[in-house]
């Protein structure tokens, strides 16, 4: 059997000559910044005509990271980061309705309290979150439905907690917003990853999805799951599950019928689809599909 040597390198590497260049001549020409190495000058790969560098930068590392973990497929789980734990929630309930009581005539107190009262129902979703993602866990041994989310807190902090509850790898991509949203402890921290553009994380999070799972969310949930539909509506990614955690607050937000009436999407869409109302149910939905595809 021939035994396949490691080739040896022509050109010293990256890191050597980085290592030489960190010690630049005292000279004064030497001090400029056109004298830095281009991949060691921070203000040049900022630059706005940087940007299509940047964009395959953004894609091209956690794409490495993830197969030097043998990262394989995925769960997506998206959900609001405004939807907290039961206990989280009570305790703020509870506040909002000791402050009405010391102005009960106030209209801002009394939304306050309408708002508490909606998280603390909504909580429920957290703990279906957490549990959905200790099933995930369980099931996968072998870097196989690896938990991924938008790494924030609410939904994706709980989704990424069950996992962690039951000794697992789970993936969390955040990105940078001006509110410095931190990501969720919970997150294997050699799978904690940090975006620039929107558009690159998003195509992260689908690109190893065996399925999709929507929670009650706002704006970027909706964003997450349109385009995710869209993308299976049109054959730009194969047909994997999606699902609709929570069928009264989905009936409630969006009326999908009503796009079918007008025309402007088809009945079949229809099927892309589907609702669920526990974690349990959820996870048999995800395990039917996966024993379809073989």
């Amino acid at each position: 059997m021939t035994v396949k040597l490691p080739r040896r390198r022509i050109f010293p590497s990256a890191h050597e000559d980085a290592r030489i260049a960190c010690k630049p001549e005292k000279a004064p020409h030497c001090q400029s910044p056109s004298y830095r190495l281009a991949f060691q000058d921070p203000e040049f790969l900022l630059r706005d005509e940087l940007r299509p560098v940047r964009l395959q930068l953004g894609l091209h590392k956690p794409e490495l990271i993830l197969q030097e973990n043998n990262i394989e497929s995925t769960i997506v789980i998206f959900g609001s980061a405004r939807i907290p734990e039961p206990q989280s929630a009570a305790a703020g309930l509870a506040a909002a309705r000791a402050a009405l009581q010391h102005d009960a005539a106030s209209l801002g107190l009394q939304r306050n309290v309408r708002i508490a009262e909606r998280k603390a129902a909504n909580s429920r979703y957290y703990e279906e979150a957490r549990k959905l993602g200790r099933l995930i866990a369980a099931y996968s041994d072998d870097h196989r439905f690896v938990v991924l989310t938008g790494g924030g807190p609410g939904i994706m902090e709980a989704a990424n907690r069950g996992a962690h509850d039951a000794g697992a790898f789970s993936i969390g991509m955040n990105i940078v917003l001006p509110h410095e949203q931190q990501p969720n402890p919970y997150i294997t921290p050699d799978l904690n990853f940090q975006f620039h553009y929107f558009a690159i994380r998003k195509m992260h999070m689908i690109m190893r999805a065996k399925a999709l799972v929507a929670f009650p969310g706002g704006f970027g949930t909706l964003d997450e799951l349109f385009e995710t539909l869209t993308l299976i509506q049109t054959g730009k990614v194969r047909r994997i599950p999606v699902l609709l955690f929570g069928k009264e607050f989905w009936e409630r937000v969006i009326h999908f019928q009503a796009l079918v009436d007008e025309g402007t999407i088809a009945p079949g869409d229809l099927d892309l689809f589907c609702y669920v109302d526990t974690a349990e149910e959820a996870w048999e939905v995800i395990l039917q599909s996966e024993q379809e595809q073989g």
